[in-house]
């Protein structure tokens, strides 16, 4: 899960996903920012809390290490979809039916808004193609509260089995030279 960067003096900067759906955000970010940059325009990434106007009592750490929590948060399962196989998520139905359990929202409207801020802020990402899609501006709303519309946390330790981007053809590149900075990347 690996791609290169090669920067305008001619270094090459090598980065590593944990996972091939964090890869490809990486690369489908970096290429979005490119794009920006290249047409003359200033690349900012938007604040979600200034965008919808979420109340400031409301914190989205605490509520993602909430969500996160093994005994009372959402449960993480396997679900099946189109012969793909998800590992370590859940439905956005689910994130919904929680945030009302837990009386962080009053309604399923306030819940899709709490939901996608976390999304857009990085706190849950999109797995398989209906919430993919979503989340990048092909729906409404980027969050959807379907039963076959797929989220993990990012740091969940989530994999998809016969994940048909399996099929991208991937370079082989030599990794050659000193490790400068060896760490994990996050996006957030």
């Amino acid at each position: 899960f690996v791609f290169k960067l090669t920067a305008a003096k001619q270094q090459d900067h090598f980065f590593q996903a944990a996972y091939l759906e964090e890869r490809d955000a990486w690369v489908r970010d970096i290429k979005k920012a490119i794009r920006c940059i290249d047409g003359g325009q200033r690349f900012a990434r938007k604040s979600t809390r200034r965008s919808v106007r979420l109340p400031g009592t409301i914190n989205l750490s605490a509520l993602y290490l909430s969500m996160k929590d093994p005994e009372k948060g959402i449960k993480e399962l396997k679900l099946e979809k189109d012969k793909k196989v998800f590992n370590h998520c859940f439905t956005g139905t689910s994130v919904i039916d929680w945030l009302v359990s837990s009386n962080s929202i009053r309604n399923r409207g306030e819940g899709l808004m709490l939901a996608s801020c976390l999304l857009s802020e990085g706190y849950l990402q999109p797995a398989g193609d209906t919430s993919k899609a979503a989340a990048e501006g092909l729906s409404d709303i980027p969050f959807l509260d379907l039963s076959d519309a797929y989220y993990y946390f990012p740091d969940s330790g989530f994999f998809c089995e016969g994940n048909s981007s399996d099929d991208d053809v991937v370079l082989k590149e030599e990794f050659r030279g000193i490790v400068v900075k060896q760490g994990c990347l996050l996006k957030q």
